[in-house]
């Protein structure tokens, strides 16, 4: 039987997987090594997957990268674009033959901060693999929602519901592409039970509709039943104010690039994945809303 390391699968996007391999998703059967922070942070995913093989430990230590990966036939790697390097080395000294990465879509940033160590990463690591003979595909995953932990939409929700006026900049005129975490574990399962189609390939896993910041923030407020005005600050203003808060702040609070790409357009096409795989994301609409209701059941819950 050959063995399947997986990393974050604990995270929002990994958890979603869990359930989908508990109910018996992949098309045959693997020995599971899950690499984890620790048993306690494990616990639902041990009720989930109760014979998987839990590896304790930091993916930024080699020795434990070294002996994680031994004896691995293939290895999916959701817990971060920054841990690929070592995980990649020692993915290569030991022999294994197939590495699915999530990375990013931030490669595509203009914004040289923001680019460059992604762009240095993909290329490192790809050169590795040709070197030693892995099989390598690339998931980019655009803004990730879905749950209150997700670090992105959550914050527009919070914003949306305590401002008004709410700044935005430029009139948030931006297009953006969201995409659910729950797409993306249905979407890593996909790609584990296709490959071989897909070895050697780089997908954008972006979420079904493009939709402008401002529309974004619309909806929000339809669904918290609020009405709100928006003050628009022009893009040099608003970097000035970053650049501002990041000298008053001796350098420890830096928002220019946040601010930057804030102003990005983050839209980009998924067309490959639905072909090579069957890629389906939910409409982005529904997905938002749903969020918002957890923001709200939450918010009420703790009055």
């Amino acid at each position: 039987m050959k063995t399947l390391l997986i990393t974050g699968i604990t995270g929002k996007s990994g958890l979603v997987l869990a359930r989908l391999i508990a109910g018996g998703g992949l098309g045959e059967p693997y020995a599971l090594r899950l690499a984890v922070h620790s048993l306690e942070r494990a616990a639902f995913v041990r009720q989930l997957l109760p014979e998987a093989e839990y590896c304790p430990g930091d993916l930024t230590d080699a020795a434990y990268v070294d002996t994680l990966t031994k004896g691995v036939d293939v290895v999916l790697h959701i817990a971060g674009i920054g841990k690929s390097p070592l995980l990649a080395k020692a993915a290569a000294r030991n022999g294994v033959k197939r590495l699915v990465l999530v990375h990013t879509t931030g490669i595509y940033s203009k914004y040289k901060a923001a680019g460059e160590e992604y762009r240095k990463i993909d290329g490192e690591v790809a050169a590795l693999c040709r070197q030693n003979g892995i099989g390598l595909t690339i998931l980019r995953p655009t803004m990730i929602y879905g749950t209150l932990g997700d670090q992105n939409i959550v914050k527009f929700i919070k914003m949306v519901d305590k401002l008004s006026p709410m700044p935005v900049v430029d009139h948030a005129n931006y297009l953006l592409q969201p995409v659910n975490c729950r797409d993306l574990g249905r979407a890593y399962l996909q790609v584990l039970n296709r490959l071989e189609a897909t070895a050697g390939k780089d997908y954008v896993l972006s979420g079904r509709d493009e939709v402008l910041l401002i529309d974004l923030f619309r909806i929000i407020a339809d669904e918290l039943g609020v009405s709100r005005k928006y003050l628009s600050v022009p893009f040099p203003i608003a970097y000035a104010g970053a650049w501002g808060i990041y000298l008053l702040s001796l350098t420890k609070i830096d928002m220019r690039e946040k601010v930057q790409r804030l102003c990005e357009s983050r839209a980009y096409p998924h067309d490959e994945a639905v072909r090579d795989f069957g890629y389906d994301p939910m409409p982005f609409e529904e997905g938002l809303r749903q969020e918002v209701r957890e923001y709200l059941a939450a918010k009420n819950g703790n009055n």
